[in-house]
């Protein structure tokens, strides 16, 4: 089966980028090389392209209705021009996705869902819709593609290039505009790295204008463009889950640290709700932490154990570039979650000693 491509792939090749399988896109894992364009990311700034997420719509009388079901978050709370992370759950109280909701206003909204869960997340929404005949859900994906860029030189860079006042976009927050020329724009100071930044939806065909206007106003700050092996290393730094690895159907939000997208105390009965609050209720038995990792790189589905058994496992681990440390998150008994907690790690036969440390590994110093 091919693979599909985003509208920045031909600027990609040309790029000589290194391209891989992810979700079934062609995307770059890398470019000048992971660390490097890490570094540059944290230091100054980095061009990403993210367009293979995908868009969902949901218009009508009745769509902040059905939003308050789906999401866990509180939606009403938002105003027009606001983003907003949330999750979905199961009725198990599982995660069907994390996601960011934009509020257009009361009546449309855009949902930025997971690449790899683009046509599950929609077929969830649809099926559980509970007001199909006032809330219109529509799969805009092909409509959009979408860039991020990230770190702390993102507005002076962009600034140059929109018809509207940059700075007045805070975070969590968005507008609409041009950028580079290319109208209809969707701008918002989002981003998955743990910097200051903006990620833009755009048209398909606006791509390689916008591509080429960001690189080259970034060009006195050093920008480079960022692959998925950077995207990876930044967000786990910052603490940021990765579906498939750190949250799934069968982890809740209260076990991974996302209580707070969670209102449990929200009027509206949203899906998983009386799951999450029985067990709040009961307590949780397992919670998502944070590990420094002695000497070895830890990696996904290896075991933790603690006094000689194993008492869960790692869902994501890397050496942190920007700490130079070994970094990994994994899900282990609350007892065990305190901070200074000593556990080991079994790297591929070999016992690594491991210490739960507060998240994020990192804080932006700016």
């Amino acid at each position: 089966m091919r693979l599909m491509r985003t509208p920045f792939y031909q600027l990609h090749v040309e790029a000589g980028a290194r391209l891989v399988d992810f979700s079934g896109w062609e995307m770059p894992l890398q470019f000048s090389g992971i660390l490097d364009e890490h570094r540059a990311v944290r230091e100054s700034v980095g061009l990403f392209d993210v367009s293979h997420m995908g868009e969902l719509r949901v218009k009508g009388p009745r769509a902040l209705d059905a939003l308050q079901v789906l999401m866990t978050n509180d939606v009403s709370a938002m105003v027009d021009g606001q983003a907003q992370y949330t999750v979905m759950c199961l009725p198990s109280g599982g995660i069907v996705d994390d996601l960011l909701v934009y509020r257009f206003a009361e009546d449309d909204f855009l949902i930025c869902v997971n690449a790899a869960n683009r046509q599950k997340d929609l077929d969830w929404v649809l099926e559980h819709n509970p007001f199909p005949k006032g809330a219109f859900v529509t799969d805009e994906s092909a409509r959009w593609a979408q860039v991020a860029l990230q770190g702390r030189n993102a507005l002076p860079i962009l600034k140059g290039l929109v018809d509207f006042p940059l700075e007045q976009v805070g975070t969590y927050h968005f507008t609409l505009g041009a950028v580079a020329g290319v109208t209809g724009c969707i701008v918002a100071r989002t981003g998955y790295t743990g910097e200051d930044g903006y990620e833009i939806f755009l048209s398909p065909a606006g791509a390689r204008t916008v591509w080429e206007a960001l690189m080259a106003a970034g060009e006195p700050y050093g920008i480079k463009p960022v692959g998925l092996g950077a995207r990876d290393t930044l967000r786990l730094e910052s603490r940021y889950c990765l579906y498939g690895n750190d949250i799934d159907h069968t982890t809740s939000p209260l076990e991974a640290g996302l209580g707070w997208v969670t209102k449990l105390d929200k009027t509206a009965p949203f899906i998983g709700k009386d799951a999450l609050r029985a067990q709040k209720s009961q307590g949780l038995s397992r919670r998502l932490v944070g590990m420094v990792v002695e000497r070895r790189i830890a990696r996904p589905h290896q075991d933790i154990i603690a006094n000689g058994r194993k008492v869960g496992h790692v869902t994501s681990g890397t050496r942190s570039p920007s700490l130079d440390l070994n970094i990994a998150l994994g899900y282990v008994p609350r007892p065990l979650a305190r901070p200074g907690s000593r556990l080991q790690v079994d790297i591929r036969g070999r016992l690594a000693n491991a210490q739960v440390v507060r998240t994020p590994f990192y804080r932006r110093p700016y």
